[in-house]
């Protein structure tokens, strides 16, 4: 049966594939492809995990006391007779056989399969046996860490997995503990690298989950995935942002998705409208599969642009830079056309690392490798911005003090962690500082609206160049620029930029604190409104104040990349923008389309209007004309 969910469109583009529903687990578990020739040696792994769980729930029964209650017993007796129940083991041998998921993939996704038909019961007795099955599984998840596997097969040069559509795959994971490679969610690890697949039939596949976490979401850079639903998030959640930095079709906040969609399902989803169709009629299916086509071939033609420089009619150049997560953007970054890095989001070096942070000496190369990378154009390193939905594993002591409040977005994070933590931000701004001898680099602080936090910032880049100095370290010169992202800093953005060389104004942290909203919440994200009269008022003010000073300004928000504002930026002054390569070609389209001049009555009617995305929707469909 076709059934529709609803959620909130992030990442344009439509994918088509097979469901891979997060199971519900506690145990962290790898899941990678492995080769046909490993089958049997997976199956083995299966059979020698439940023989291992079997003799343990044994000699638990063995030494169990006389005074045990009898319920004790018989629950051993039933988890004895699960283990040995071909309805999980058969069927869980098909998964490797079939799908060639390795052994703890295959028994936690028959474990979802068994799940949902426990769940269907009537019998209120049966319905609670679910438990029963989840323990079991669990033992033997546990119990596979302990059995190595076989060394997961890598891609052969240039392979990329049949109808993905959205790049090649990597080197596999291991099974059992999660690490630095292998993301995490909710208690399973779920899309790590896959291998290159060698068998016939295989069909594209797409992650159902409740949630994603920000770091999770860049093993997509690798994985066979071609798209993603989840049942919570906002579309300006840091989540969604790292969704559209990939170009992957995602829907968030869907509620019922994990919990309507069955592994395996045959799913749609929808990134221009917000929709994920579940087992569509063929007739249905066939016309996601023409837009996806339609799809490439408009993105093939706005590539031809790649190397036509961005002016608009009236002679203005602009500048379109990218926002990167890892060094290895930097490639992507160029492959777009971008003329620079505007937006390079350390914190993603400090995430799935187990707790351990990043030493100088790693940051140094990670951030070395992206300057180079990026041949003699310039690279804008932000300082790290953890806390709110970006939270880190193991915290340093300051943040542990804090890590139950109530609202993390009006807590410790972004510049009020770095002071927090002098040691480990002086350690990133010497790594910052080594790297600028490579390359033009900048450094962006983000969330700054103190002036005492301005003066801090200064003795901390001034220590650090002075501790490199005395170590006898290679250092560059580097611009230093703050972050406008919180309406106090916006207001007195005059005052501002008498401290600094230049501004970036991150859109998505103003608008939310601008609006009041928590932007990852999906119950209020119809109340996030990039078109609020204030928004553009302080925008435009920002913009207009860095002018006036001869002081650069760039957007790295979510609004630079986004087509429908770029007219309107273009009205406020702004020749600067920043976003997620797979943006750059779009905004350029309109940039060359654009004249200036003809902008007046647009800026007036949005700074004006009560409504301004209705208002200026037909200035801008007279300017295209």
């Amino acid at each position: 049966m076709s059934i529709q969910v609803f959620g909130i469109q992030v990442s344009r583009g439509v994918a088509i594939g097979r469901a891979v529903l997060v199971a519900s687990s506690r145990v962290d578990v790898a899941h990678y492809y492995i080769a046909a020739a490993d089958v049997p040696q997976e199956i083995e792994r299966l059979r020698l995990a439940r023989n291992a769980v079997a003799d343990e729930l044994e000699v638990l029964k063995a030494d169990m006391p006389p005074e045990a209650p009898h319920e004790l017993a018989a629950l051993l007796d039933v988890h004895l007779m699960l283990l040995h129940d071909e309805t999980v083991i058969a069927a869980t041998k098909n998964w490797v056989r079939d799908r060639h998921y390795n052994a703890e993939w295959a028994l936690s996704a028959q474990l979802e399969v068994l799940a949902r038909q426990f769940d269907e019961m009537e019998d209120p007795y049966l319905r609670e046996r679910k438990a029963d099955v989840e323990q079991v599984v669990e033992r033997m998840l546990r119990e596979l860490t302990q059995i190595a596997p076989g060394v997961p097969t890598t891609p052969a040069a240039g392979a990329v997995p049949p109808a993905s559509g959205n790049g090649g795959a990597g080197p596999g994971q291991a099974a059992g503990v999660a690490s630095a490679a292998a993301p995490v969610w909710r208690g399973a690890v779920v899309a790590t690298p896959a291998a290159a697949r060698d068998f016939a039939g295989e069909d594209p596949l797409v992650l159902v989950a409740a949630d994603v976490s920000p770091a999770d979401m860049l093993q997509f850079k690798r994985s066979v995935f071609t798209g993603f639903v989840t049942d919570v998030g906002g579309r300006t959640s840091h989540t969604a942002i790292v969704a559209r930095s990939m170009d992957i079709p995602a829907v968030v906040g869907a509620r019922e998705a994990s919990r309507l969609i069955r592994q395996d399902d045959w799913v749609v989803i929808d990134g221009d409208t917000g929709v994920v169709v579940v087992n569509p009629p063929p007739i249905v299916l066939e016309e996601y599969r023409f837009r996806q086509r339609q799809s490439e071939l408009e993105r093939a033609r706005l590539a031809r642009l790649r190397n036509t420089p961005a002016v608009t009619l009236d002679g203005h150049v602009v500048e379109l830079l990218a926002n990167i997560e890892l060094p290895g953007d930097a490639d992507t970054a160029l492959a777009a056309g971008a003329m620079g890095v505007g937006l390079f989001r350390t914190e993603f070096l400090f995430m799935n690392r187990g707790g351990a942070l990043p030493d100088e000496d790693e940051q140094y190369e990670a951030y070395r490798e992206a300057v180079q990378a990026m041949r003699g154009l310039p690279v804008t390193i932000r300082t790290v911005d953890v806390g709110a939905d970006k939270p880190l594993e193991r915290a340093g002591a300051a943040e542990a003090r804090h890590d139950h409040g109530l609202n993390p977005a009006l807590g410790l994070r972004a510049i009020r962690w770095s002071l927090a933590e002098p040691g480990m931000f002086r350690q990133q701004l010497r790594a910052i500082l080594r790297a600028a001898a490579h390359g033009p680099v900048q450094v962006l602080v983000p969330m700054v609206a103190h002036f005492g936090e301005i003066h801090a910032i200064q003795e901390a880049i001034a220590r650090a160049r002075q501790q490199l100095g005395d170590a006898g370290k290679a250092q560059g010169s580097v611009t230093v620029g703050a972050m406008i992202e919180v309406p106090a800093a916006a207001v007195v953005i005059s005052r501002f930029l008498r401290h600094f060389d230049f501004v970036s104004v991150g859109t998505n942290d103003l608008i939310q604190y601008t609006l009041a909203i928590d932007r990852a919440d999906e119950a209020v994200s119809h109340l996030y409104d990039p078109w609020h009269p204030a928004v553009l008022a302080l925008l435009q003010q920002v913009i207009a104040a860095a002018a006036t000073a001869g002081k650069p300004v760039s957007v790295c928000g979510e609004m630079a990349g986004d087509a429908t504002f770029t007219e309107l930026l273009l009205s406020f002054g702004l020749r600067s923008f920043s976003m997620h390569p797979s943006c750059i070609a779009e905004v350029k389209q309109r940039v060359l389309r654009t004249d200036t001049r003809q902008l007046t009555e647009l800026q007036r009617i949005a700074l004006d209007a009560d409504a301004p995305e209705a208002a200026t929707r037909t200035v801008r469909g007279k300017l295209r004309q």
